[in-house]
C-alpha cells in the first residue's frame, strides 16, 4: 500500500476547519488569511478526490468523505506530535535505555549512590544493570552490548575507549580469623610469604591481578595461588574456610563474614583504581548524562 503524500499544513487546516465549521474562525485560529485556508482545503480535496466540506449557502458541514477522514487525520497529527516529543526526549537524554556493566565489588562503593542519583534526575531512563568483571566489560563495550562500564584497573591498550578514574583505594590483607596474623592491626606483606593465596584469575582482570602479584614480588616472594574465584565475595568466602589468604581492595571490608579478618598492609602505598569506561565514538546522550552525574560527585564514594 502506497503512503499518501499529504502535507501536514493541509491536514492541520482540515482538522481545524472541521472543528470550527467556519472558514473565518478557522483561518483566525490558524493565523492565516481565509484564501490560503481555502487553497489548502482544495488541495487536500484534490488528493482525496472528493469534497470534504459543503460549500452551499449556510453553515459549513463535513461531507461523508470528510467525516470519514477526520478521525484518521486527528490520529496522524496526534501520533506525529507524540513522536516528536519522544524523539526530543530521547535526543536530550531524558528517556531511553542505558546498559551499564559493573564490577560486583562496586555494589559496596559507588554503584548505589550513582544509580540513586541518576534515577532521581532522569526517572524516564531505563537502566539495564549487568554484573561483569573487567575483561568482559571491555569486550562488551567494544562489541556495543553495553554503553557504560564501571570497572577496576582499566587496560592501557583499549584505545577506542575512554576512561575516567572515579575513585582509588588501598589494598588490605584478607585473612581467616584464625590466622596468626589476624591478631595484628597491620600486616607486613612479607609475613604472607608462606601462606597459600586465593585470587581472582588473571583472565577477568589482568591489570588488577598483575598489580597484586607485583605487590607480593616487591615484598620478596611469589604468592602460592591454590584457588581462583571470579568475584571478591567468593574470594572472601573461601578465605573464611581457611583455604588461604588474599589481597583485596579496601572496600571489600564491607563484606561482613564472621570468619574473615581485614587488616591494613605495609607497605600500603599502592592503590587500586575504579574507572568509568565508554566508547569514544558513542554520541548517546544518555552516556553523556551519566558521565555528568559522575562528575557532579557521588555521595557513596569510598
Amino acid at each position: 500500500m502506497e503512503r499518501p503524500e499529504l502535507p501536514l499544513p493541509q491536514l492541520h487546516a482540515f482538522v481545524v476547519l472541521a472543528e470550527e465549521l467556519h472558514f473565518g474562525h478557522a483561518a483566525a485560529r490558524l493565523g492565516i488569511a481565509q484564501p490560503p485556508l481555502s487553497q489548502q482545503i482544495r488541495r487536500l480535496e484534490d488528493k482525496v478526490g472528493h469534497a470534504l466540506f459543503t460549500r452551499a449557502p449556510g453553515p459549513v458541514t463535513l461531507t461523508p468523505a470528510g467525516s470519514e477522514l477526520l478521525p484518521a487525520a486527528r490520529r496522524a497529527l496526534t501520533d506525529l506530535a507524540d513522536g516528536l516529543a519522544a524523539a526530543r526526549a530521547v535526543g536530550s537524554g531524558e528517556v531511553g535505555r542505558l546498559r551499564i556493566g559493573f564490577a560486583a565489588s562496586l555494589a559496596l562503593t559507588i554503584l548505589p549512590g550513582l544509580l540513586r542519583t541518576f534515577r532521581h534526575q532522569f526517572p524516564g531512563v531505563h537502566l539495564d544493570i549487568r554484573e561483569m568483571t573487567t575483561a568482559p566489560q571491555i569486550a562488551a563495550l567494544i562489541g556495543k552490548t553495553i554503553d557504560i562500564g564501571l570497572l577496576r584497573e582499566p587496560p592501557t591498550d583499549a584505545t577506542e575507549l575512554g576512561f575516567r578514574t572515579v575513585l582509588s583505594e588501598p589494598f588490605v590483607a584478607v585473612l581467616p580469623s584464625t590466622h596468626p596474623l589476624a591478631t595484628q592491626r597491620t600486616v607486613r606483606l612479607a609475613q604472607l610469604a608462606d601462606s597459600p593465596f586465593v585470587l581472582l584469575p588473571r583472565t577477568v582482570g589482568p591489570t588488577l591481578h598483575d598489580q597484586i602479584i607485583g605487590l607480593c614480588t616487591a615484598a620478596g616472594f611469589t604468592p602460592q595461588v591454590v584457588q581462583h574465584a571470579v568475584e571478591w565475595q567468593t574470594v572472601c568466602a573461601l578465605v573464611e574456610t581457611g583455604l588461604g589468604v588474599s589481597l583485596a581492595p579496601a572496600s571489600i571490608r564491607r563484606i561482613r563474614l564472621k570468619g574473615v579478618a581485614f587488616r591494613r598492609i605495609e607497605p600500603g602505598t599502592d592503590r587500586t583504581r575504579v574507572a568509568v569506561a565508554w566508547r569514544e565514538s558513542d554520541h548517546n546522550p544518555l552516556v553523556t548524562r551519566l558521565l555528568a552525574t559522575i562528575n557532579q560527585g557521588l555521595p557513596d564514594r569510598a
